[in-house]
């Protein structure tokens, strides 16, 4: 009953804002041909499932996954770069308090938000990160700021703030991304048996979610882009920092290869060099995008960390193959095709 709910809930709106679009209940993942441009979007892995979630809050999710990629779409279908759909999706996302990342950024000991941030252009390898930053309202602006302004890769803390300020960015007070949920997440774990242990809790499905956003997408251009934003883990402490603004852990875009954008427990993910190892196994081992995916995700990484490497990936590759792999119950995630063809997933199934 829940899986139709919120399917006629995303006809509905669709229909309402004078929409034409395929809608399918399968992503397709590999095109017939070489598609001419094509996104796919994650918000987050962890123990999604439809019992752990309400019609209301899966219907909720639903329709701002569409709305972020539909602003990637758009901006692709429209002759636009894979870098700018990319950042302009991610935005959507971090704006929006059910993802842990921008204003539903989760508290850290102290109480406090952290974002990080990355974003990788495939033609050029080119990259910028940003870490550990409280005031700076969209953190992706801020990674490609330091790709492109600046002559490093990863800017943090304080830095990264004062560098934010000098490019015009759009700076806030920290309170701004506060949350009930956010705060709720805090007091749960602050309560449980060891309180110097962060966690992925998540109030919206009552149990772990690795809450991190991402974007992978191919241009008109044949050019790929990645880019992940992340508030990190609930009760973190001593400025952790987690894969997302780590190059070749949860970012990664090559144009011989494939564009990458992971979610899951980030210091195994750094531990495997997640979104790189992919590219390596296209690049120097000859697999698909969909093979390589598998054997990282399936295969490696729950061997870190005795099990404990759980977690997803978005991917595509330069013929628009997009790969969707994740070795928990669940993974926010969406796509949409140079044919205007939408999918949206959370479960496993």
């Amino acid at each position: 009953m829940k899986k139709i709910t919120a399917t006629i809930a995303i006809i509905f709106t669709l229909y309402s804002c004078n929409k034409e679009v395929k809608v399918v209940e399968k992503p397709i993942v590999k095109a017939s041909e070489k598609a001419a441009f094509s996104i796919v979007i994650h918000g987050g892995a962890g123990f999604i499932k439809r019992d752990n979630i309400s019609q209301e809050k899966e219907a909720a999710y639903r329709q701002k996954l569409e709305e972020a990629i539909r602003v990637g779409y758009n901006i692709l279908n429209n002759g636009g770069t894979s870098i700018d759909a990319v950042q302009n999706t991610i935005n959507i996302l971090e704006d929006s308090p059910l993802f842990n990342s921008g204003k539903g950024a989760v508290l850290t000991n102290e109480g406090t938000c952290e974002h990080d941030a990355s974003i990788m252009d495939g033609k050029t390898l080119n990259a910028g990160a940003s870490a550990g930053t409280k005031t700076v309202k969209n953190p992706i602006n801020l990674a490609r700021a330091v790709m492109e302004h600046s002559p490093h890769v990863m800017l943090a803390r304080e830095g990264a703030e004062t560098f934010a300020q000098e490019q015009g960015l759009k700076i806030v007070e920290p309170s701004y991304f506060h949350t009930e949920k956010s705060l709720k997440a805090l007091e749960r774990v602050k309560a449980s048996e060891n309180t110097k242990v962060a966690s992925f809790f998540d109030a919206d499905i009552q149990n772990s979610k690795f809450g991190t956003v991402g974007c992978a997408a191919l241009d008109k251009h044949g050019n790929l882009a990645a880019g992940t934003s992340t508030g990190g883990m609930t009760n973190k402490r001593w400025g952790r920092i987690g894969d997302s603004p780590i190059i070749g852990a949860g970012t990664y875009a090559n144009n011989n290869t494939c564009a990458v954008s992971s979610t899951g427990w980030g210091e195994y993910f750094i531990r495997g060099m997640v979104a790189y190892d992919i590219s390596a196994l296209m690049e120097y081992k000859g697999l698909s995008l969909k093979e390589a995916s598998k054997e990282v995700i399936q295969n490696k990484l729950p061997t870190i960390g005795n099990g404990k490497g759980n977690g997803g990936i978005i991917a595509i590759d330069s013929d628009g193959t997009i790969a969707m792999e994740f070795n928990t119950p669940g993974m926010f995630r969406a796509t949409m095709d140079d044919k205007g063809t939408l999918y949206i997933g959370m479960f496993k199934d």
